[in-house]
């Protein structure tokens, strides 16, 4: 079996950071954090081409206003548990969780609850089961799809609800 390397193999830029790189690193994370730039975007600014690509990418994928910012970090975090993406869920429960309102215990329940588990409402329940079906079966059952459906459509943005 090959070794792993115990720390990261491209290691990403400390600080002090030249003023239009702080200037981009702090765009990058939620408005008002004093949070250093977390190493995933600090590894990215390595390649300017790269980070220059990719932040119009998560902003579209987590600013586009389709999906409540709450119950898209109750997908985000459920999807990163299940999936073993340790440092992402942990990015997501320090930097979004509370801002979007999820709660001590709804946060513990994206990595070691269910559907069922008290802390989510018969909504947020429905959310995490998209994202158990997903992970289990690469797939959403068709009474789980129309349950779905009668609380989201295609065209359901936040200031509709």
């Amino acid at each position: 079996m090959a070794e792993t390397a115990t720390g990261p193999r491209i290691a990403p830029l400390e600080p002090p950071y030249e003023p239009e790189l702080e200037a981009m690193l702090r765009k990058w994370m939620p408005p008002g954090s004093e949070m250093e730039p977390l190493a995933l975007f600090r590894t990215l600014a390595l390649h300017d081409d790269l980070m220059s690509r990719m932040r119009p990418l998560g902003a579209g994928i987590l600013g586009h206003g389709r999906v409540d910012p709450r119950d898209r970090e109750i997908v985000i975090h459920r999807t990163c548990a299940r999936s073993g993406a340790e440092y992402e869920w942990g990015v997501h429960a320090v930097a979004f969780a509370e801002a979007v309102g999820l709660t001590k215990e709804q946060i513990a329940a994206t990595a070691t609850g269910a559907a069922d588990d008290p802390a989510w409402s018969e909504n947020d329940a429905l959310l995490v089961r998209l994202a158990d079906d997903l992970h289990e079966g690469c797939g959403v059952s068709d009474e789980l799809w129309s349950a779905l459906a009668a609380r989201y459509t295609p065209t359901t943005s936040c200031s509709s609800w």
